[in-house]
């Protein structure tokens, strides 16, 4: 039994290994890119450049996310020598998974490595309505918020369109065996999503496309920390997305204290954006707002929401604080957020409690990463 164990790491390692030595060769230029990187219209490109008829992008885009290939060579419609150029020049596969927690509801928390040795979670949940998957955008995070495990290790880089796609096509291809589909995504997940702009957009235009997943556009929902530039320029998008804020308290002083992005980006400056943002897209924005016991649980926190909202097409997503070993703030039981969601409900203000998700499995943002972190 010793022996098979020692065998199944060792080529656990070498697989590793073997993978790595192959990316490393798209870092030193010996390969072009990772084939998820590509829209349609640039694998279109790739096929007039090499003297191909330019559906063969369609098809390439059908064998990717509809058909879910794992090996170029699977793609029978293409000519041998553009299955050779494909299969030279790119990659498919660019996650390894180093963990997969499993919680009592159903809740799935992976935790990837990619092919510089960093860490990604990415979470897998289950609605009535469906699967929803929360990807990472980044490895670590600046924005520094007080509450949020991410913040706590700081960021190292942006992920590539190509690493953000591979981990809902890892989810889905995981779903295929069960015949279900992934079917919101939200970009809630490790990092700041405006931090990582042209990537993160790539990613959406990929997933969104009627030629890959087809995933509808209002079936995905990006969250941001409320980087105002970052607001301007994706309501210039023609894109039906979900925009998400995270707000967590309508008093300067206080979001100051717990979010650093606010002294630069503040409330008085951020409310005209987001008027602007609804009056150009006419799309509602969702306002995240964990609750942090005895800190924006108060009344003079409801009046100052009441008059933050005034004007604009929104909810208040309330959110139970997720113990995250630190001194700051302690989990809050879910009688209090029932009776903040009452409070606001009374003062007029639309609300919602999310449900909890992987409490017994570290599902928290940056939790599972920290944790593997701090062992290293």
């Amino acid at each position: 039994m010793k022996m098979i164990v020692i065998a199944f790491i060792w080529l656990k390692s070498l697989k590793i290994k073997l993978f790595k030595r192959r990316y490393d060769k798209i870092r030193q230029g010996d390969l072009m890119d990772l084939i998820y990187n590509l829209n349609i219209n640039e694998i279109e490109q790739l096929m007039i450049t090499n003297n191909e008829k330019k559906y063969k992008a369609k098809q390439i885009f059908e064998w990717l996310y509809q058909k879910r290939v794992n090996n170029f060579k699977e793609m029978t419609n293409l000519n041998k020598k553009m299955i050779e150029y494909l299969d030279n020049h790119y990659l498919i596969n660019i996650l390894i998974e180093e963990s997969k927690l499993i919680s009592q509801d159903g809740t799935i928390k992976y935790l990837f490595k990619l092919s510089d040795g960093n860490l990604i979670e990415t979470v897998l949940m289950k609605y009535d309505h469906g699967y929803s998957v929360c990807v990472s955008s980044q490895v670590g995070c600046n924005m520094g918020c007080l509450f949020c495990a991410s913040g706590k290790l700081k960021k190292v880089r942006d992920l590539s369109s190509a690493e953000i796609v591979a981990q809902v096509m890892y989810l889905q291809k995981e779903l295929d065996a069960t015949q279900q589909r992934v079917h919101n995504v939200v970009i809630m997940g490790i990092g700041e999503p405006f931090d990582n702009y042209d990537n993160v957009i790539n990613f959406i235009k990929i997933i969104n496309s009627p030629f890959g997943l087809a995933l509808g556009a209002r079936h995905i929902t990006l969250s941001t920390s409320g980087i105002i530039e970052g607001i301007k320029k994706f309501s210039e998008l023609d894109l039906q997305v979900n925009l998400a804020l995270s707000l967590h308290s309508a008093i300067d002083s206080k979001r100051s204290k717990i979010m650093p992005i606010n002294k630069k980006d503040h409330l008085e400056l951020l409310k005209p954006v987001l008027l602007a943002y609804q009056k150009k897209t006419k799309r509602r924005l969702t306002f995240e707002y964990i609750l942090l016991k005895g800190f924006n649980d108060q009344d003079v926190d409801i009046v100052a929401l009441k008059s933050f909202l005034k004007g604009l097409n929104a909810y208040i997503n309330i959110i139970p604080f997720n113990d995250i070993n630190d001194k700051n703030f302690i989990s809050i039981k879910r009688n209090d957020c029932y009776y903040f969601y009452q409070k606001l409900k009374d003062n007029g203000i639309n609300a919602t409690i999310r449900k909890d998700f992987g409490n017994d499995i570290a599902a928290a943002c940056g939790q599972l990463r920290a944790q593997r972190e701090v062992k290293l």
